[in-house]
């Protein structure tokens, strides 16, 4: 997964990107615990992948408003009311259009906006080399354009008007109804209109539930938990990341903070903005935003920190891994960096390790949901940490 935060229009936005693979439901359930909405974003051609599917009921579980985003449209691929309907067979979402392509998949030439009427022209660039320009286009005149494939969009809204509902933000909220658009990611084409309807749509930070069944309000002093913890992901400096939702309070750098798990201070004088692999210093956090902590080597996934006023919020859930597998350090002389490395992987979730009482370090068995984790954790074991197995 990958934090992206970034500005958009007057709002601060933190953008957790997840991986879109049944292997790693337990990772996405982990980072969906600190979103207040998702996006769902699907290929044209493919629809929902079973490999996905999980993923989405994850999402619905856990009450997530969904904002659907249907892909690579600049290609060929399926029926729009076709992938609609699988939507809300599937997911048992109902789907409120508010963009509508004009021309089938692969033969892109814009999209409508159901609520202002604007046609916003698509222009392929070449081999999508670079981001596709949007153009606004007087209906009128894309009547004349377009011709025929816009006689057929039009035909098409008025007949979605009749058996799609307008656009309920309750329905949304209550994870019900699902906002629907269209475009093509790669080229940027129709990704305003998704983040117009982020900011728009999905709601603001509200209050945590603790493991009590408390709200802890916006304003009550600083807490924070940690749903992801990644190493080596600067390669320079071998360091080590905690990502912290914020849920109260006002975060400032420099402030010492109380470790809930094990009651002791901590110091955040290394608190960084992510994105991606980018990062900067941080010195102001506020309910809804993400704070990467620097080497905060005790810190582990699900913990709480806090400021004055005690807060502990629910553990988050482990899946039950389905593929067992025992590792092996194949060079010897490396087991002390395998051994360290195995710790890491373990704190970080990208496998659960068991270990034989007899065996201990030597011979560990990974257990992980799906036999991906198995390849990034032999992976990460050679090329991060030096040591093959």
């Amino acid at each position: 997964s990958t934090v992206l935060q970034f500005p958009y229009r007057d709002h601060v936005v933190n953008l957790l990107d997840t991986p879109g693979h049944r292997d790693y439901s337990e990772d996405t359930y982990r980072v969906i615990t600190a979103a207040d909405g998702a996006v769902m974003v699907l290929d044209a051609a493919k629809g929902i992948e079973p490999q996905t599917l999980k993923l989405f009921e994850v999402c619905r579980a856990r009450g997530l408003p969904l904002i659907t985003f249907i892909n690579k449209w600049d290609r060929p691929g399926r029926e729009h009311l076709e992938l609609m309907d699988e939507i809300e067979q599937q997911i048992g979402l109902v789907c409120s259009p508010i963009s509508w392509p004009v021309g089938i998949a692969g033969d892109f030439r814009g999209v409508i906006d159901r609520r202002s009427g604007d046609f916003i022209r698509f222009t392929r660039t070449a081999r999508g080399a670079t981001i596709a320009p949007e153009e606004l286009v007087d209906p009128i005149q894309a009547a004349g354009d377009e011709g025929g494939v816009w006689a057929t969009a039009q035909e098409e809204l008025r007949f979605i008007e009749g058996v799609t509902p307008p656009f309920d933000p309750k329905a949304f909220l209550a994870g019900e109804m699902t906002p629907v658009f269209f475009g093509s990611a790669l080229t940027n084409f129709g990704v305003r209109l998704l983040l117009d309807a982020v900011i728009d749509y999905v709601p603001p930070p509200t209050p945590r539930l603790d493991v009590h069944g408390a709200p802890r309000p916006l304003d009550a002093p600083f807490s924070g938990f940690v749903f992801k913890v990644q190493a080596n992901m600067n390669p320079a400096h071998r360091d080590r990341l905690a990502f912290l939702r914020v849920c109260s309070g006002h975060f400032e750098r420099g402030m010492v903070l109380t470790h809930g798990r094990t009651g002791k201070p901590f110091a955040t004088k290394y608190a960084h903005q992510v994105f991606g692999q980018e990062r900067i210093t941080l010195d102001d956090a506020f309910p809804g935003d993400v704070i990467g902590l620097v080497n905060a080597t005790e810190v582990r996934v699900g913990d709480t920190l806090y400021l004055d006023e005690p807060a502990e919020f629910p553990r988050l859930p482990a899946f039950a891994p389905t593929h067992f597998a025992v590792a092996r350090v194949k060079d010897t002389q490396r087991f002390k960096q395998f051994r360290k490395a195995v710790a890491q992987l373990d704190e970080e979730g990208v496998v659960q390790v068991l270990r034989d009482l007899d065996l201990g370090d030597q011979m560990p068995m990974f257990a992980a949901v799906g036999p991906m984790q198995f390849d990034v954790a032999m992976w990460r074991l050679e090329h991060e940490f030096n040591a093959p197995a």
